[in-house]
Parts: C-alpha cells; structure tokens; sequence
C-alpha cells in the first residue's frame, strides 16, 4: 500500500535524574554526598532515503522515541546517555510541526540533527561546596524536544504524467518504462502516483484530477501536491475529448489556483490515444493546441512505430532538460 502522508509523535529522549546518595567508605560513617547526574537523552536525527513506499513501514506506528538517559547512580556515577535515534524517510517528505507549523524537507544522505535530548538532572554531589556540605539537592532530567508532525511526500521525479481522468498517463507511463500502473476506463483509477524508470529519467503517473480540485474536490490536493516537485511537466490530453483546449485549459486553471508557479514549469503536451481518430482530426487538434506556443507530441500506444518516435523525442527532451537546456 502507497503512502505519501501520515502523522507521528516523534520526541528526542527525556534526560535522566540526578539523584540524592551518600558515599559509605570503610572507616567513615559520613563520607559525602555521592548522588551521581542523570544521562543526557537522545537526539533524533533524519535521513532521507530513495524508496518512495518507505512511509508505509511506519503507518502502524504512532510514536517514536529516542532513548531515555539513565538514573545517576551512586558513588558519584553518571547515568548513560540515551541512544540517538535516527528516522528515514523518503527523500522529499516535509514534515510539519502541529503546534509551531515549522517544518523541515528531508533531502540529505547524511543524518540531520532535528531534535535535541534533554539534559541529565544533577545529583546532590553536584551540590556540595563549603557552605552545603551535605547537600540533599537533587534536579530532574529534562524532557527532549518533539510534538506531533505531519509528514507528506512530495516526490522528486523528472517529469510527471498530469491531465484529465483517463487522458492515458498510465497506460503511456506502462509503455514506456515497464511499470504496472492500473489501467480502467472511469476515472481516479490511478489513486496514488506511480513511478517508473524511462532511460534512468524517473517518471511519475500522478492522479488525474477534476475542476475544483485546488478546493479539494476529487484527488486534487494528492495531485497538486506532486506536481510541485516535478522538473517537467507531460500534460497528457486524449484525442477522445471533444475540445483539446478546454481539456488543457482544466488543468491549468486548477494549477493556477493552488499554486501560480506551477505554471513557469517546463511543459510538453502530449496528445494520447492516436489511434481512435483519423489524420484529420488529429491534425486539427494539434493545431488547436500549438496555438499555445507548447511543444506538441503525439502518441498511440497500440501503435509500436508510434511509441518508438515519441520514445525518441522524449528522452531527447529529458536530456536537454537535464543539460540546463531547456
């Protein structure tokens, strides 16, 4: 099962108590104070890794915790530090602080320090001076940072399938890289993106959407989501719609709403399902669209010799993206 947001309590350790002992060496009855400090806890440190699916290893999980510190102990003892804990999620997860609505983006191979243990409490040797020599003070360890955190994944790809419902993405992302992206004439058959490898270009099919979809209707806060972190965008239109434009025009007003940047991203319309209309109509379509000043493709995936050109044409547009020129 796909997941891409969940909410964790996650806390760095507490630290642990100082404590109140006295010191018994042969011989002395009274030999001082001898409460040792508490450990400090354990810190919490994030590290991102390349498995999208990872989130789901947590969904039954609620709380993580990094190591307590330990009790001092006596003689004048310190109690061990917490172990540090460290929580991998997929590259690109944001995750947002509830009660502050600070959040951090989880990008680096290395572990990141994110939240801090508490310090030890002192134990009453920490006290003794030449006015208090039998201190009985003694302070507790204190709680490490944490709260409850939203965590949503924004998928880093090189280029996102995006239209209607049923514009073909899925069956376009099968063709081209091997995935196995559910295929079905109605629409949200695709519920979660899917990915698939095309050339060592990473490609995402990302749930179709409808109007009203930056208002949440539909999938559309799932779908407007991903889009954020693509390099590309493949606006993917079928030749079964009776106005290419207005189909285009859907997507990119629901862009529009939910985030005006969307639409500086590179993008190639791709017009799908080739196969179902006659030269004519595909022409006309074509037209209608290159009106926009977009680079134009066309494909039918019924049709190898129609797969290997648009093969072709992509990867070189994927590489000239990747070579800064596009």
């Amino acid at each position: 099962m796909f997941v891409d947001e969940m909410t964790l309590n996650i806390y760095a350790g507490k630290g642990g108590d100082g404590i109140v002992s006295w010191k018994h060496e042969k011989g002395k009855d009274h030999a001082g104070p001898g409460g040792g400090d508490g450990g400090r806890g354990g810190d919490i440190y994030l590290k991102a890794v390349d498995d999208i699916n990872h989130l789901s290893l947590y969904r039954f999980i609620k709380d993580l915790k990094a190591e307590n510190g330990q009790d001092g102990f006596k003689n004048c003892m310190h109690g061990k530090n917490g172990k540090d804990l460290t929580i991998t999620f997929p590259r690109g997860s944001v995750l947002l602080n509830l009660e502050t609505e600070k959040s951090i983006e989880i990008l680096d191979d290395e572990p990141v320090l994110f939240l801090k243990g508490g310090n030890g409490g002192y134990g009453n040797a920490h006290f003794k001076g030449p006015a208090n020599r039998r201190p009985k003070e003694k302070t507790l360890g204190k709680f490490g940072q944490g709260g409850q955190f939203f965590i949503e994944l924004k998928l880093l790809v090189s280029a996102g399938l995006i239209g209607l419902p049923n514009a073909g993405k899925s069956s376009l992302l099968n063709i081209l890289t091997g995935a196995k992206a559910k295929v079905g004439n109605f629409q949200f058959t695709t519920l979660s993106p899917n990915l698939g490898d095309f050339k060592k270009f990473i490609l995402a099919d990302i749930p179709g959407l409808i109007e009203g979809a930056s208002e949440g209707k539909g999938l559309g806060h799932k779908f407007l989501r991903h889009i954020s972190r693509t390099k590309i965008i493949l606006h993917c239109i079928s030749t079964e719609d009776i106005s290419a434009l207005k189909s285009y025009n859907i997507v990119r007003q629901e862009m529009k709403e939910h985030d005006p940047e969307f639409l500086n991203k590179p993008e190639i319309i791709i017009l799908t399902k080739t196969d179902l209309v006659s030269e004519e109509v595909l022409k006309e379509k074509k037209a209608d669209l290159k009106s926009l000043n977009k680079e134009v493709l066309s494909v039918s995936v019924s049709e190898t010799v129609s797969v290997r050109s648009f093969s072709a044409n992509l990867l070189k547009i994927l590489k000239n993206l990747s070579q800064n020129k596009i």
